[in-house]
């Protein structure tokens, strides 16, 4: 099938609007974390009493469907966006009171939900619905006057974050912080109000430390590994050592046979043992290409929603990959957090392809209605006049 740039139809529009070295770049991404679930999910199985390639299978159903569901997302305008992130919020809260109140407890805490033999965790579909919702109200701030936004997108940071403490998933409530953060100073809002709220974070993090005995554990270990068991940091940072800068070949790694979650959070370290520095190199510099591309796909626009959208979703992706890997090599202490596309989860990879798929939409290359008419000079619109000039 052969699409012509006159053809009106929704897919014809799609495909030249597009950006597509970004779906290059995240379809190469999720092929990255198909083949890597087959260097370092077998072995996890096969010592959990499960068939050798269930986590495999498992990642490529899921990787199918995000697929499909971040093509979908892609399809949409910014106003479908919002709307899409609307309904996901509401889902993602509903279904985190549901967690706290009915989910299984797992390792002291309550973060998923369970369909049948479906589990899915709320708090992934809540990020990248809450980074879209709160940069709407920010950019709305100035457009409502006689409604304070900001307090709506404030309310709405201590529900998520409320829901997340009480699971508890201080990981993920650091996580949405950040990028609340971020957002609330990118929108231009106080610099006063902007140190209060870093104040109040500071603040967050010192009281869940006092608050969660696991957290506390996690950073007494992580600043003195001699007070409790390391084991699994102290290996994946051994696994870059033995892996080298080539790696030690596909399928001779061992941390993969001695770390329970060696295909979910320290998946990097295997990356690391059995490809090496380099192949670790190549896996940033191909999220940073994702991340940068987005960003600076984007710079040129001055429409306030879509711009907050972007670098908040950009941001997530950005921060949790960052996370994740600095675990790996032994910077910041133990957290459970997902490789976006690469671990293996469900939750974190329907999660990363809608983020992605909503990224795609917004990034799309749609003509500015300020220029619509305009004459060219020299290739380039020339700029509005008289009440567009602002």
């Amino acid at each position: 099938m052969r699409l012509a740039r006159d053809d009106r139809s929704l897919v014809s529009e799609w495909w030249f609007s597009v950006d597509r070295a970004l779906l290059i770049a995240v379809l190469a991404l999720i092929g990255v974390g198909i083949v890597l679930s087959l260097a370092a999910s077998p072995a996890v199985a096969t010592r959990k009493g499960l068939p050798t390639f269930y986590f495999v299978e498992r990642h490529l159903v899921f990787a199918m469907a995000g697929i499909v569901l971040m093509l979908l997302a892609s399809l949409l305008d910014p106003r479908g966006v919002l709307t899409l992130a609307v309904v996901l919020l509401g889902v993602g809260l509903v279904l985190m009171v549901a967690a706290v109140l009915y989910g299984p407890e797992v390792n002291g805490a309550r973060r998923w939900v369970r369909f049948g033999g479906f589990s899915l965790q709320p708090s992934e579909l809540l990020k990248p619905a809450f980074a879209v919702v709160v940069a709407w109200l920010f950019a709305e701030e100035r457009a409502r006057p006689g409604i304070s936004m900001v307090l709506i997108a404030v309310g709405l940071y201590i529900v998520a974050a409320g829901l997340l403490l009480r699971q508890p998933d201080v990981g993920q409530w650091m996580l949405l912080t950040l990028v609340f953060g971020a957002l609330f100073f990118i929108s231009g809002q106080p610099i006063a109000w902007a140190l209060a709220f870093g104040g109040i974070g500071v603040g967050g993090v010192t009281a869940a430390y006092f608050a969660f005995p696991h957290v506390r554990g996690r950073v007494a270990r992580f600043l003195d590994p001699a007070s409790g068991d390391t084991f699994q940091t102290d290996r994946a940072i051994q696994s870059f050592a033995e892996g080298g800068f080539f790696g030690r070949g596909p399928g001779e790694g061992t941390i993969k046979s001695v770390l329970p979650d060696a295909h979910t959070d320290f998946i990097f370290a295997v990356v690391a043992e059995e490809y090496g520095a380099f192949a670790c190199l190549l896996l940033i510099a191909l999220f940073a290409f994702v991340v940068g591309r987005a960003l600076m796909r984007y710079r040129h626009r001055r429409d306030p929603f879509t711009h907050l959208a972007v670098n908040g979703l950009a941001l997530l992706i950005a921060l949790q990959a960052s996370i994740n890997m600095a675990v790996n090599v032994g910077l910041v202490p133990a957290k459970g957090m997902t490789l976006p596309f690469i671990s293996a989860g469900g939750s974190s990879m329907i999660a990363a392809s809608l983020t992605v798929g909503m990224l795609l939409a917004l990034v799309r290359r749609r003509a500015d209605p300020r220029t619509i008419g305009r004459p060219r000079v020299g290739g380039s619109p020339l700029p509005p006049i008289g009440r567009n000039a602002r």
